[in-house]
């Protein structure tokens, strides 16, 4: 019963700060301001990720001794999950548990999801979310703070579910760049289970995208990036990057140890072929942690 009440308590509390989000002047949590993000807000979003992760997921986590005390980081993650994105925010409730929420970390979010879901944009940004795009991380990383980064992004939250144990960048290398030139340490964050809450079959962004060739307008005059074909709550079957309710499954992550590369500065990021090596030895070493989480929470024969 005591579970179930503080359900009940922290549901109507997030529902209080959506609707004031969401009554916030047009100009005001655009993402496009450090200042958005409200350590007051953070800290009453808190018990609801609190149910989600002890009760929901029942989440087990490891490998935090590897964030220092101090100082700025490069947090970099591979996305799970569809839209709800459960592992994201799992991360982000230990992370308020470990650091407080005074601890400043800015997390990029795609630029899509202001125009699409505004209102729930704009609690985003209270939490710390900000554009996806180079300026604001830089921003973040001038301001002294940290930077929360998915590089596959849609494509990677979507990714079909016989993947779902891959790290999916697609290619994107721009996180490379910022952690060689600011001299920040990356340190990858993973997880295992948060991509089975819903089932991605297939995604027909490509096949979409040439029928948009042809003249077919993107619904909401947006490119959506991904057209996941997947089964979840609460559609059932769904076609393109809708929301989801994520299903009840125990959720892992995992802090790996900071990657380190030899040479930092302007003109090591701006060395194609060097920026190319960092980024498949982060790939490659983030691989190798997933297999072993993989492999750890794999049924024993």
């Amino acid at each position: 019963m005591q579970i179930f009440s503080s359900f009940i308590s922290s549901t109507a509390t997030f529902a209080e700060l959506s609707l004031q989000a969401a009554k916030a002047p047009a100009d005001t949590l655009t993402g496009w301001s450090l200042e958005d993000r409200d350590p007051q807000v953070i800290e009453k979003f808190v018990p609801l990720l609190d149910w989600f992760y002890h009760h929901y997921f029942r989440v087990k986590t490891d490998g935090w001794e590897n964030i220092p005390p101090s100082g700025q980081v490069l947090f970099i993650g591979s996305h799970n999950g569809g839209l709800a994105a459960p592992d994201m925010f799992m991360m982000m409730y230990d992370w308020f548990q470990r650091f407080g929420s005074d601890r400043l970390i800015y997390g990029l979010m795609d630029s899509r999801v202001w125009r699409v879901f505004p209102p729930q944009a704009s609690l985003a940004a209270q939490m710390g979310a900000v554009h996806a795009h180079p300026k604001m991380a830089i921003a973040a990383l001038n301001s002294g703070a940290s930077v929360l980064i998915y590089p596959g992004g849609a494509t990677d939250v979507f990714r079909p579910h016989s993947l779902r144990n891959k790290i999916h960048f697609a290619g994107n290398q721009a996180f490379v760049k910022l952690a060689l030139q600011y001299e920040v340490p990356i340190i990858p964050a993973i997880s295992h289970g948060a991509h089975s809450t819903l089932f991605v079959l297939d995604d027909i962004y490509p096949q979409l995208k040439e029928l948009h060739k042809k003249g077919m307008p993107w619904p909401f005059g947006i490119d959506p990036g991904t057209c996941p074909i997947y089964f979840g709550l609460p559609w059932g079957l769904a076609i393109g990057p809708l929301p989801n309710i994520p299903l009840p499954v125990s959720i892992q992550t995992r802090v790996c140890p900071p990657i380190i590369f030899e040479r930092y500065g302007k003109k090591a990021a701006r060395d194609r072929r060097y920026v190319r090596e960092c980024y498949e030895k982060v790939c490659y070493l983030m691989q190798q942690q997933l297999d072993q989480l993989v492999a750890a929470n794999s049924p024993r024969s």
